[in-house]
């Protein structure tokens, strides 16, 4: 899991060509709604987990986040062989992130 977003933004095909469980995080380190997701999503995430976790500053500007059309923060959007298989926007529990990074572990 990460912990720190990334200093700069994947362009989408770099997104597109990455292959297996995949989970982008939107956010912005200010925001305060991204603040109190941290703890669920740790608490969800599995630990020596081989899904990748991505955590994409978002921001007028950045392109990625348009791609994926968030709207709010922040987004997880949970990927596994480049199909989008869930999203959760502002999640509030960490049930409903353990059960979409479930779907997206399964072969």
């Amino acid at each position: 899991m990460n912990r720190t977003y990334a200093e700069t933004e994947p362009s989408r095909a770099e997104i597109d060509a990455l292959t297996g469980p995949i989970l982008i995080e939107f956010g912005a380190p200010w925001c305060g709604h991204c603040q109190a997701a941290q703890a669920l999503i740790e608490a969800a995430f599995p630990v020596d987990s081989p899904i990748k976790h991505l955590k994409i500053q978002d921001g007028p500007g950045l392109r990625l986040g348009r791609s994926f059309r968030i709207k709010l923060w922040p987004t997880l959007v949970f990927i596994n062989h480049g199909q989008e298989i869930s999203r959760l926007v502002r999640p509030g529990d960490a049930a409903s992130i353990a059960d979409a990074i479930a779907a997206i572990a399964a072969p």
